[in-house]
């Protein structure tokens, strides 16, 4: 899966390389930018890449520290009302970060209506949440099926049939949600990888000073907030140590990279092109979709629906009121990025 993550970031920035060799589709939207402006906009690049590396890793271990301070264990409380406002940073991201972007990329004047009057932003979009629900579901089956194959039949009865909790969960149940929490964690990096080449880009590309530096505050923030909800499903993952170090990394500095990426091919680059248009469309459109259906279907449902939280009113208002709150700061953040 790390391998399939790494070949996800190549081809990713090959494609916006590739769209770099569009110049002749300039149409009449772009601008030319004076040396005073690429140098102001430059020394925002410069400070943003060490700053959006730091936001993301603090992001990403807060919810790793349980073993050091046990409030931030999965089976806690605390656990439960942090996760809701890390499960409503990914769904404002989705919707009010990633899929406008799309729409406008996909609706822009610089493209011809011909094929583009069809509503490819939603299409995508959509086909990206199924395709990100068969891998779930055939991924889970896979790993469910490889562990039942692997067990003894002698181990399977006693834990299987004898194995009752009173209450709790069997060993095979438990061992099921853990696979599906690993599933989760891992389709759940890649749906934010996609985001964060896309971004890391056109923030290393722009030649706007006044862009770059609102762009700047708001993806630390935002890398910060992604990072929580992705550490909570690695944390229920239960990944070992070189996993979660390659996993935190690879979030890290997916987007300290795409900007340095961007950087190298801003004296190239023309985002007004259509190829660059299409390229930036797709991958938004796609990514809305998977972090969308990641937030709905994995983070928020199997949590408000949990038994500890249908049984505990004021954990469930708590609840709640997190989601509210990380859905309601990310909308904010929309404002600026």
């Amino acid at each position: 899966m790390q391998k399939l993550k790494l070949l996800f970031f190549i081809i990713l920035s090959l494609l916006f390389i590739a769209a770099v060799a569009a110049g002749e589709d300039r149409c009449k939207c772009s601008h030319d930018h004076d040396g005073e402006k690429k140098s102001g906009a430059r020394k925002y690049k410069l400070a943003a890449i060490p700053s959006v590396l730091v936001a993301g890793i603090i992001g990403v271990l807060f919810p790793l520290l349980g073993s050091v301070f046990p409030p931030l264990r999965p089976e806690t409380s605390f656990f439960f009302v942090t996760r809701a406002f890390a499960a409503g940073v990914i769904l404002s991201t989705g919707f009010l970060h990633v899929l406008p972007e799309a729409f406008g990329k996909l609706r822009s004047p610089c493209l011809s209506d011909h094929p583009w009057k069809f509503p490819f932003t939603g299409f995508i979009a959509m086909v990206a949440a199924i395709l990100t629900l068969s891998i779930d579901s055939f991924a889970t089956s896979y790993f469910q099926r490889s562990h039942s194959k692997n067990q003894k039949i002698s181990d399977g009865e006693e834990l299987g049939i004898h194995g009752h909790s009173h209450g709790g969960l069997t060993a095979v149940e438990s061992k099921t949600q853990l696979l599906r929490s690993r599933v989760i964690a891992q389709v759940l990096e890649l749906g934010i990888i996609v985001h964060s080449v896309v971004i890391g880009i056109a923030l290393g590309a722009s030649q706007d000073p006044d862009n770059v530096r609102a762009l700047f505050t708001a993806l630390m923030f935002h890398q910060c907030f992604e990072g929580l909800g992705l550490g909570g499903c690695i944390t229920q993952g239960k990944f070992n140590c070189m996993t979660i170090t390659i996993m935190t990394l690879f979030f890290s500095v997916t987007t300290p990279v795409g900007i340095g990426v961007g950087m190298e091919i801003s004296s190239r680059y023309d985002e007004s092109s259509s190829t660059a248009l299409i390229v930036q469309g797709v991958l938004n459109a796609a990514s809305s979709g998977i972090l969308i259906y990641m937030s709905l279907v994995d983070l928020l449902a199997p949590d408000f629906m949990h038994p500890k939280l249908q049984s505990n009113s004021g954990l469930q208002i708590m609840a709640h009121i997190s989601l509210l709150l990380g859905s309601g700061l990310m909308s904010l953040l929309a404002y600026w990025a």
